[in-house]
């Protein structure tokens, strides 16, 4: 959430998801290697056909939508979602809810942000909080959910919302060592974090990336 919303107050937030589109997938792959043995297809079965109809969705209607009602909507997004997650979290019954439609609008909700802003893990993370998946399974199911619906987007950003190009690429690129750094000292830190502490990270940088983004 927070490098989404570095980007966008960088690059600008259109153009910041080409961007950020081979990173993410860059990222995807060595999670999957590195927790490959912590992932809960289940979960991944439930989501992946109703994000790619939100996916879909937003490659209808994203292209369309002017920088400045996107930027507010990428904010109104961040901050509901930090809300919601919030509430779910403070809940003294724990019940994991069961019914499809929880899974089916997760599942469009998350499909649709991720295309118009790569900010799908806003609805992914409420959706893990709710079926309480612990620290690791959280981290490998999430990781192999977002590489596959990732992979997915590729096309429509190259050539549908040419958001992906050399000149995107070119930058993409340069940021790659930094991702790989990123990624070195997050499985250093997930390993010192118990999963209560874990829970409350996501709420707190899921804020301040919202934040960030609304005093641009």
């Amino acid at each position: 959430m927070f490098i989404v919303t570095g980007l966008a107050l960088a690059y600008g937030s259109f153009e910041s998801t080409g961007i950020l589109m081979p990173m993410l997938i860059f990222g995807d792959t060595f999670a999957v290697i590195y927790y490959k043995k912590h992932v809960t297809w289940k979960y991944i079965k439930i989501l992946i056909p109703w994000m790619i109809v939100g996916v879909l969705l937003g490659v209808i209607f994203g292209n369309n939508i002017p920088e400045s009602l996107f930027k507010y909507s990428m904010v109104t997004i961040v901050l509901t979602s930090v809300g919601m997650m919030y509430f779910w979290e403070s809940k003294s019954n724990k019940k994991i809810p069961s019914h499809k439609r929880f899974g089916i609008s997760m599942g469009i909700l998350a499909g649709f942000t991720t295309m118009v802003g790569n900010l799908a893990g806003a609805f992914s993370n409420i959706y893990f909080l709710a079926m309480r998946l612990p620290k690791n399974e959280f981290i490998g199911t999430a990781a192999w959910l977002f590489f596959i619906i990732n992979l997915f987007k590729v096309p429509f950003h190259i050539w549908v919302w040419k958001t992906i190009n050399m000149e995107s690429l070119q930058i993409s690129i340069r940021l790659l060592p930094f991702v790989a750094t990123g990624l070195m000292i997050g499985i250093l830190l997930v390993k010192k974090i118990n999963d209560t502490r874990y829970r409350k990270l996501i709420l707190i940088l899921t804020a301040i990336g919202g934040l960030a983004l609304l005093i641009k």
